[in-house]
């Protein structure tokens, strides 16, 4: 993505002005580190598509990839990326990388720990299934009855829900999130509860799946970046950014290619 100079060159005046107001902080923040270093790390799991995808061949892509590439840009730094997992994600915040993304939902517990962004995306837990098994699957009470076998990834949201809802449908662990939807279509599970999002755009891939109250969401929940709790400059800037990109155009212009719509934060 393509920034305007006009956008550069105020945030950078932004910058400016702040430093000139404050003076120097004893201790560098994390945000002085990344403009020190010329480089923003950041932790993302590269399984949850359409947000993070890790490819066999080491190469990033999704939602979340294009966006935090264009506050690097923006900040005029390299972009790293660090390959984590959904339950290491929260020890690797902060030892591993300045920032995480990749779909992640604000949750009580994650706040308590770290710091979030804005939000800058609704979401909602739903269910996928096979397309000839839809009509068995209109709620979440069809899903949770004896005999209906859902598969879940651990470590993360979609596991916390089905632990908490699931009273009655055996729970079905299983580690790789990139194929995870194979065990539906092939028989061996009969439901994955996700996010939403995460369920349009495999449906466009997997013509075999159908979504289970995608429109109606058994949850509202909201997605935002993630980082340490002392990085509260970091924090500031990035909400910045995602004022700006909401404003001018380019978060719905990203949003479009991934997730078919503009699907924003309200």
């Amino acid at each position: 993505m393509k920034w305007t100079a006009t956008r550069g060159a105020l945030s950078a005046l932004v910058v400016a002005l702040t430093a000139a107001c404050t003076g120097a902080p004893s201790t560098p923040s994390t945000l002085d580190r990344i403009g020190a270093d010329h480089v923003l790390t950041v932790c993302s799991t590269g399984d949850y598509r359409p947000f993070t995808y890790l490819d066999g061949g080491g190469q990033w892509s999704g939602m979340d990839i294009d966006l935090i590439q264009d506050f690097a840009d923006e900040l005029d730094v390299d972009l790293e990326l660090v390959s984590t997992t959904w339950p290491t994600l929260m020890t690797d915040l902060g030892r591993q990388c300045d920032l995480a993304v990749g779909g992640i939902t604000v949750t009580p517990d994650r706040a308590a720990k770290a710091l979030f962004s804005d939000p800058y995306l609704r979401d909602g837990k739903a269910g996928v299934v096979r397309c000839t098994d839809a009509a068995k699957y209109r709620s979440l009470a069809d899903i949770d009855r004896g005999g209906v076998r859902v598969v879940v990834n651990p470590g993360g949201t979609n596991e916390q829900f089905d632990r908490a809802n699931l009273h009655h449908a055996t729970v079905i662990e299983y580690p790789d999130n990139n194929t995870i939807f194979d065990q539906v279509i092939e028989g061996k599970a009969d439901v994955m509860i996700t996010d939403g999002s995460e369920i349009r755009w495999q449906v466009t891939q997997h013509p075999q799946l159908c979504g289970v109250s995608t429109d109606q969401p058994f949850t509202v929940a909201q997605k935002a970046y993630l980082m340490p709790k002392d990085s509260t400059a970091l924090q500031r800037r990035i909400n910045q950014w995602l004022n700006e990109i909401h404003d001018d155009g380019s978060f719905a212009k990203v949003s479009r290619h991934w997730l078919g719509a503009d699907i924003g934060p309200k």
